[in-house]
């Protein structure tokens, strides 16, 4: 595949910390065990708090952000001294380490600017379309003014300078292909497919039950399209309204939503029905999942989450786990027969198909057993490799020189 030594490729990603960040963590070591020489550049954050940190060969160069951001102007500072401190990291690497590619990973859609500037000097920009920001913008703020339009320009500026384009879904794909103008054949699906090396079996931990039959389980982001308010108003249905009180739920993650919904949790007359863990290790995620007799993603239903493929779904499929979400489309092609579907945005009837499930242990059973078997044969990570070395060997080819490639692009 490297037909001139060791390609060096420096990864841009702002909103974790790696190795946190899952999918850029999968990515990073895919590339090195190809034989590339990867360096990352990203944020600090719990657990990831030293500014260099060399892993199994990967270096890692971190800053600290001001703030972690909710409002419009919170999101400009953050993005603001984000996109300086990588400017300032990208020398450091390119005198110390060098680079052949930038690899940038959105949100922000304001790496180009880094990427561009590097094109000068003859290095490859590839961009991760990993949200679609101005559908993210909109989900948070409910509005298309100003600040959605420049969002759409500086999403069609990436893609401008972008010589080939990472989608993690097909509906990205297409996004790119006509709203951001990528040729197709620069444009490469590559799903945020689980590792089971990561999500392992491990015995049930009874206590996370609380005393209680059953736990509900829910990985994932604490914030406002995430839809954890319809979460705990379905609980509030299934513990006050219809006096479920066997049924214990466990939320794990943290982020800007987490105390305003243990406040809201506490409003509802639940608090002592839901645990909060905050953001944990793998060890203990790992625990409240395998414990989990149903597991949930009650993200908004809107563009935004209707567009994009969520991690915590295939997680669960991972282990072996039945699922209960809203009607989205890509959660649909996902989980398949792996999951119950209710109603976009309706919490009741989220809760009355927690219940079907809870009520229905051969069901259960079935439905985890799809999903395992989905994750095995088509969705681990494994499947995914040939997709983004592909994408990168396309990085040196002539345009239009293999018709093989475009191939596995459109797949």
């Amino acid at each position: 595949m490297i037909t001139s030594g060791p390609r060096r490729v420096l990864i841009l990603v702002e909103n974790l910390p790696s190795p946190f960040d899952r999918r850029v963590w999968q990515e990073a070591t895919t590339l090195r065990d190809a034989g590339y020489t990867v360096s990352i550049i990203c944020p600090t954050g719990h657990g990831c708090e030293r500014k260099f940190e060399a892993i199994d060969g990967i270096h890692i160069w971190r800053y600290d952000l001001p703030l972690e951001a909710e409002g419009a102007k919170g999101y400009a500072i953050e993005y603001s001294a984000a996109l300086f401190w990588t400017f300032l990291l990208a020398w450091k690497v390119f005198f110390k380490r060098g680079f052949d590619v930038i690899h940038a990973c959105n949100p922000p859609d304001l790496f180009f600017l880094i990427g561009g500037f590097f094109k000068l000097l003859g290095k490859k920009f590839v961009f991760d379309h990993h949200d679609i920001n101005p559908e993210l913008y909109e989900a948070k703020f409910a509005r298309r003014d100003s600040i959605y339009r420049l969002l759409l320009k500086l999403e069609r500026w990436s893609f401008r300078a972008a010589d080939v384009s990472i989608a993690t879904n097909d509906s990205y794909r297409k996004i790119a292909i006509e709203r951001g103008r990528m040729p197709p054949h620069r444009v490469f699906v590559v799903r945020s497919g689980p590792s089971l090396e990561r999500m392992k079996f491990v015995p049930p931990d009874r206590s996370l039950k609380r005393g209680r039959r059953y736990l509900v389980g829910y990985v994932g982001v604490m914030g406002k399209q995430e839809g954890i308010d319809y979460l705990l108003r379905a609980a509030r249905h299934i513990v006050v309204e219809l006096r479920r009180t066997d049924v214990h739920f466990g939320l794990v993650g943290g982020g800007t939503s987490l105390e305003q919904m243990k406040a809201l949790a506490a409003e509802l007359g639940i608090a002592r029905f839901v645990t909060f863990t905050g953001r944990v290790p793998d060890k203990a995620l790992l625990a409240v999942l395998n414990t989990a007799d149903v597991c949930v993603n009650p993200d908004v239903a809107n563009e935004m989450n209707d567009k994009s493929t969520l991690n915590k779904i295939m997680e669960y499929m991972a282990l072996g786990k039945p699922i209960v979400q809203f009607d989205l489309a890509e959660g649909r092609y996902s989980a398949q027969e792996a999951s119950l579907y209710a109603r976009k945005n309706d919490p009741v009837d989220l809760a009355e198909k927690i219940l079907e499930l809870l009520d229905d242990p051969v069901r259960r059973v079935r439905m985890g057993e799809f999903g395992r078997r989905r994750v095995e044969n088509e969705l681990e990570w494994r499947h995914e490799v040939p997709k983004l070395l592909a994408a990168y060997e396309a990085l040196w080819r002539a345009p239009g020189a293999s018709t093989a490639a475009r191939g596995v692009a459109a797949r």
